[in-house]
């Protein structure tokens, strides 16, 4: 016969276990642990248990339970789940332990009280927690045995994303917010609305214990390509009807728009904002993640791991049938922390995972991961995509001149210039740590050149190219120049031989680009004849006028300038390239005073339009994970040349610690600027007054 209701109450113990799991940042009342590390719930029962009667343990997993597990009642094997339990005065303590492959998700957990027959007397199953990946535990494929790098690549919610070119780096401040208000559950639902998930939902739950295939499945759904992705990609104006991608601040504000629309994709992305919006997601699953920049990345369309750049007999760039070969400026991607059984050993946990939307892989737009070190080692048969990274660090560049009769001519083989100063933020600050040397092995040391051979490179044959030594050096040499200013770009021939004068025919051409080489129009092209005298060097002054430029450049202020020299006599021209990106002036954010937990905060935002015209349509977009929700304040009227513009900015700071308030303005003319402040704040102690609070 049934017994009266024995369990009267369950306490998940969310605070204990949510702060010795790492998960307190998540959240403070739901129960959120870490797989392969125990976590205790507390029964109670209105009386102690019938004797031989005894509790048993039964997860869900799924919506519409897909797998049922049931927890055994002692230590097995490693790779079940299993509880013990101690009884104290009417309450039991439930430990359950975890497998450290578990699947990741939500569970519902049903305890039931069996009768010593096996029969169910009575039956609780209202609890719900969630379970992530743990990389706090050496048995988790993501374990990471250094407390400073959890620190940095698990807890870290701000980051700092580099971006400019290789000679002239900069970096924009990026708000992950991972342990944000509903962040986990969306990063969830990304899980949910894969096309593995609504194809076959068990087999997908099923998989979601191994951090190859969800990082596999969150490089698919960051891009909307195909899928119910998040972020729709776009690489050049108009950005109507979305958000432009460099006005953007953090992942937050996108993640929860594609799921307030009902998980419609956001417009519009680029590289750093899919690799932003991916680093956020892996992290608050708890797969230690960071971003990565490579500067001059090659993008081989082709796959002959070589970036083929073509013009014609005037030097104007020839449209390979819309399928370019090109050489982004700099491309953004992350590293997420897995072993993989799958590997060669000497392999270390880092693999690429790249969200942008590219080339296909097995039929979907996701790239990785893939071992950084396959690809400094040239294993190009290692999943996935890893002949596609390879090129992205190490193709060689060629230019090609197209001539009438369709024949091509080699004019340049550059076997350096690709993959440099690949960079990502130290785990001691914002500064910039170049991880280069992961990827591959000193720019033209022999074991480089190796590596090239082993990836099936065809080395570029030199007999293509002039063999003697180049009597005629062509270089460009210009200033770090502010978007808003003329400036001049020199370009300097020098004669190294001796020998008579030589005359030549110099062209010059100042395009306007966007990062990734998408040309936006010309600024400016020049052809002259110049007299080259021996050992001496000749210069030419290249004038860019801000009325030029300002009429093709793209929100990343870059300008490409190339110089080409046919000399008498000499069969093939001499080229030169310069990548000149305009800098932005900062914004000045400042807050004064101390800040404390809900209690009110202002911050000073400050900017001064350094364009000889007036900027219209400004706004400051503010935003900080634990300190405010993204905020726009916009700019009364136009604000002339010069002018300062100051606007004060209150909130409520949500969590304590060390905070970042990242500030962007924007308007018609000037865009992407930047600026951001530090805020630590505390907990404010009220005195106990006469020992009683």
């Amino acid at each position: 016969a049934a017994t009266h209701c024995l369990i009267i109450d369950v306490d998940l113990r969310s605070h204990e276990n949510n702060l010795v799991h790492h998960t307190w940042e998540i959240d403070r009342e739901r129960l959120i642990v870490r797989r392969g590390q125990p976590f205790s719930i507390t029964l109670q029962f209105s009386d102690s248990l019938p004797l031989r009667h005894h509790l048993e343990l039964v997860l869900h997993l799924g919506k519409r339970d897909e797998m049922v597990i049931k927890v055994q009642k002692e230590r097995g094997a490693g790779d079940k789940w299993w509880f013990n339990q101690l009884e104290t005065q009417g309450e039991i303590l439930l430990t359950l332990h975890s497998p450290a492959d578990a699947i990741i998700g939500s569970y519902r957990l049903a305890v039931l009280l069996m009768s010593p027959d096996g029969h169910i007397l009575e039956e609780m199953d209202k609890f719900k927690f969630h379970l992530l990946f743990n990389p706090w535990c050496k048995d988790d494929a993501v374990g990471l045995p250094d407390d400073s790098l959890l620190q940095e690549y698990v807890m870290n919610e701000h980051g700092a994303i580099f971006m400019g070119a290789w000679d002239n780096i900069k970096s924009i401040p990026w708000n992950y917010g991972q342990f944000e208000d509903n962040v986990m559950d969306i990063c969830f639902e990304i899980l949910d609305n894969s096309k593995d998930a609504l194809r076959n939902s068990k087999m997908d739950i099923e998989n979601r214990s191994d951090p190859v295939y969800v990082g596999r499945i969150i490089t698919a759904m960051v891009n909307s390509n195909g899928d119910r992705g998040v972020l729709t990609g776009r690489w050049q104006e108009p950005y109507s009807g979305g958000v432009a991608p460099y006005r953007w601040t953090g992942s937050v504000p996108i993640l929860r728009q594609w799921s307030n629309a009902g998980v419609r994709a956001v417009r519009y992305g680029q590289c750093w904002v899919f690799a932003g919006v991916a680093c956020t997601v892996l992290r608050c699953l708890g797969i230690p993640t960071r971003l990565i920049t490579n500067f001059s990345s090659a993008h081989d369309v082709d796959g002959n791991l070589s970036v083929d750049f073509l013009f014609d007999e005037n030097f104007k760039s020839i449209d390979g049938r819309g399928r370019n070969d090109s050489s982004w400026n700099f491309h953004c991607w992350v590293e997420s922390w897995m072993m993989r059984d799958d590997l060669p050993k000497g392999n270390d946990g880092w693999q690429v995972l790249d969200p942008t939307p590219q080339e296909l892989s097995d039929g979907e737009f996701c790239c990785g991961p893939c071992p950084v070190t396959a690809i400094k080692e040239g294993n190009l048969g290692v999943k996935y995509d890893a002949p596609f990274v390879f090129a992205e660090v190490n193709a060689d560049v060629i230019y090609w001149m197209v001539q009438q009769d369709g024949q091509w001519k080699k004019i340049r083989v550059d076997q350096s210039g690709v993959g440099r100063n690949i960079s990502t933020k130290s785990v001691y600050g914002d500064q910039r740590e170049d991880v280069t040397l992961h990827y591959k092995y000193p720019e033209g040391s022999t074991k480089e050149r190796e590596v090239y051979e082993k990836a099936g490179r065809r080395a570029t044959e030199p007999s293509n190219l002039i063999t003697e030594p180049v009597q005629v050096q062509l270089s460009i040499k210009h200033p770090n120049p502010v978007f808003g200013t003329d400036f001049d770009v020199i370009i300097e021939v020098r004669r190294n031989e001796g020998g008579r004068d030589t005359d030549a025919q110099l062209t010059m051409l100042a395009t306007a680009v966007t990062y990734n080489s998408l040309p936006r129009g010309d600024c400016h092209r020049k052809k002259i004849s110049v007299n080259v005298p021996a050992h001496q060097t000749h210069k030419e002054v290249l004038r860019l006028h801000y009325d030029d430029y300002v009429k093709c450049v793209s929100g990343h202020h870059l300008i490409r300038v190339k110089a080409f020299l046919e000399v008498q006599g000499e069969n093939e021209p001499i080229m030169a390239v310069a990548n000149i990106p305009l800098s932005t002036p900062e914004l000045l954010v400042q807050v004064p005073g101390k800040a404390f937990l809900q209690e009110q905060v202002t911050a000073h935002i400050s900017f001064t339009n350094p364009l000889p015209v007036p900027l219209k349509g400004g706004v400051f977009t503010a935003e900080g994970a634990g300190l405010l929700q993204a905020t726009e304040i916009p700019v009364d009227g136009d604000i002339s040349p010069g002018q300062n513009v100051s606007v004060k900015l209150s909130f409520l700071p949500m969590r304590t610690g060390v905070r970042k308030l990242l500030v962007d303005f924007d308007s018609d003319r000037l865009k992407d600027v930047k600026g951001v402040a530090t805020v630590v704040v505390r907990k404010r102690y009220t005195p106990l007054i006469m020992g009683f609070h």
